[in-house]
């Protein structure tokens, strides 16, 4: 059994994880950065280890580094969290040649559903629907032309390694393929060292519908309904709700199912998070996410599970505590993630809190590494903490959201709070009726974003 769990992260993830394992019974390592020495995973855990100076690639991306904190403290796990290292197919496999367990999928699996072309061909084969497209790479612009042409504009081009918006360019028509091709390739080339495209249908206004899947790496796997990310910039997701205002309950069965077979298949364990566009009644797979999600925690509101609990569990060879039947959807759940950023052009913003209160009361739920004083490093990402609010139904659970908001203070930085009493004005907001591009769109109008 585990007795002593690394996590390979920082801020609120390494909190959430830090705290499951405390329950657990299971000491914690935190590892960090020298920009992060006073940062609260590392307050919170029970041994901590600086592993380098504050650039990502000499700490938290460093594999040597890492390793070596898990030999220096007798750790025998480590939790990645999401983001750094966490669907990192080598690091994987490092940590199993070192006779350590990574709490997650294995290598194999990341590597399949890191490369998107194989991840679509691997769905496909598994009965996943995915939208129409190339069959694998596009070698060259006549190919380009010539699949457009079949399947009809727009089409979406991307990367293969592509990931948070970068190596994606839409044509509209013939005449606009040759931009946005070769600009893929190069955004491709330039930010992943890859520059091999693959070519899809372009939906005109569809929602992002993701189907949380977990497995025990034994055949047998779950899935755990379904959340509604369509309110995004520039690809990033801002609000996530489960479930999804859009989704049946005979649609989320469908749908549920499919993905739970799929990953119970390929003897997929862990946490993972299967994600589609959808649009008039049809799901369409783009990606498969093999780690945990930021918006893990909604659909832990409403089917009252501990998911981190149960990643450590499967790891450690147990089963799963909760069976399909066991899962039943209780409520509505709402996260807002509460960024370090100067609007309208949504700017870093790190800074020193000068003050920080969290909001509470029933159904209220605050992940947050923030605390009085504290300085927000400029050197990672943005987040700062997220905002999950519970209620009966999504009524109740919009007007949670708004008091929370009314009573969360950080002070001393710029945040993306006021976006969000903003957009909670919003009819189409509280009655659900958005897509994928609805948030730029009114961004463009209501904040001159530039």
């Amino acid at each position: 059994m585990i007795e002593k769990i690394l996590v390979a992260n920082r801020g609120e993830i390494a909190l959430r994880v830090i705290r499951a394992a405390r329950e657990m019974g299971i000491q914690s390592v935190a590892v960090h950065s020298t920009a992060d020495a006073d940062a609260m995973h590392v307050r919170m855990a029970d041994e901590t280890v600086c592993i380098g100076p504050a650039p990502s690639p000499q700490s938290y991306l460093s594999i040597p580094a890492i390793i070596a904190a898990c030999e220096v403290t007798g750790a025998q796990a480590i939790h990645p969290g999401y983001g750094f290292l966490s669907e990192n197919a080598n690091f994987v496999q490092v940590v199993e040649d070192h006779g350590l367990t990574f709490i997650g999928p294995t290598a194999e699996h990341i590597r399949i559903m890191g490369d998107k072309i194989t991840a679509k061909e691997t769905m496909q084969n598994l009965g996943v629907p995915c939208v129409p497209g190339s069959e694998g790479g596009v070698p060259d612009l006549e190919t380009a032309k010539r699949i457009g042409d079949e399947i009809g504009y727009p089409v979406i081009i991307k990367a293969t390694a592509g990931g948070g918006g970068k190596g994606m360019k839409v044509a509209a028509s013939a005449a606009e393929m040759e931009k946005a091709f070769l600009t893929a390739r190069a955004e491709g080339k330039s930010n992943f060292g890859n520059d091999e495209v693959y070519i899809e249908k372009y939906l005109q206004k569809p929602r992002h519908i993701e189907i949380q899947v977990f497995g025990d790496g034994k055949g047998n796997a779950v899935h755990l309904g379904e959340r509604d990310c369509s309110l995004q910039r520039r690809h990033q997701k801002v609000f996530e709700e489960a479930p999804g205002p859009a989704i049946s309950p005979e649609e989320r069965d469908r749908i549920g199912k499919i993905c739970a077979d799929a990953v119970a298949a390929i003897n997929y364990i862990g946490a993972g998070t299967i994600e589609f566009l959808y649009e008039d009644g049809e799901f369409y797979f783009i990606e498969m996410n093999t780690r945990l999600q930021v918006e893990h925690p909604v659909t832990e509101a409403i089917f009252g599970v501990d998911l981190v609990r149960e990643q450590i569990r499967v790891a450690e060879g147990l089963p799963m505590s909760f069976t399909q039947d066991d899962l039943t959807i209780n409520g509505a759940a709402i996260e807002v993630r509460i960024n370090a950023e100067k609007l309208p052009n949504f700017a870093p913003c790190p800074g020193k809190i000068t003050q920080y209160h969290a909001p509470g009361g029933l159904g209220v739920r605050m992940d947050s590494a923030l605390y009085d004083g504290y300085s927000i490093p400029p050197y990672y990402d943005s987040l700062i903490g997220k905002l999950i609010v519970h209620g009966r139904d999504r009524r109740e659970a919009l007007a949670r959201l708004d008091r929370a908001l009314g009573e969360l203070i950080v002070d001393g930085i710029d945040t993306t709070v006021p976006l969000f009493r903003a957009l909670l004005a919003e009819p189409d907001v509280l009655s659900g009726e958005y897509n994928i591009h609805w948030l730029e769109r009114w961004l463009e109008t209501n904040l001159n974003e530039g």
